[in-house]
């Protein structure tokens, strides 16, 4: 199943939690940091202007983005969970 996003709406697939802390102690899921970054994988068209015109979104699929942490809606697509946010709530592209 694909999960095609409306308008500005970009689908992100999160970065996994860190399992452990840098001095090697493991973290039950329930202390894990909720991760702000992560892979794009579904681009909306963009939003429609006043004038009817389409103005595109600037993420393409591919791109690892930093999102705010409580930004977004979490949804569940065949097994895997993903965040659903606005183009408004990146935060920045990270480049390699």
């Amino acid at each position: 199943m694909e999960l095609r996003p409306l308008d500005d709406r970009i689908v992100i697939k999160p970065s996994q939690a860190q399992d452990k802390t840098a001095g090697g102690i493991f973290l039950p899921d329930t202390a894990k940091e909720k991760p702000m970054v992560g892979k794009v994988v579904w681009v909306g068209p963009g939003k429609v202007q006043d004038n009817g015109k389409r103005t595109p979104v600037s993420v393409k699929k591919g791109d690892e983005v930093v999102y705010g942490k409580y930004m977004g809606n979490e949804v569940e697509v065949d097994g895997e969970k993903f965040v659903i946010v606005k183009e408004s709530d990146l935060l920045g592209v990270l480049e390699k």
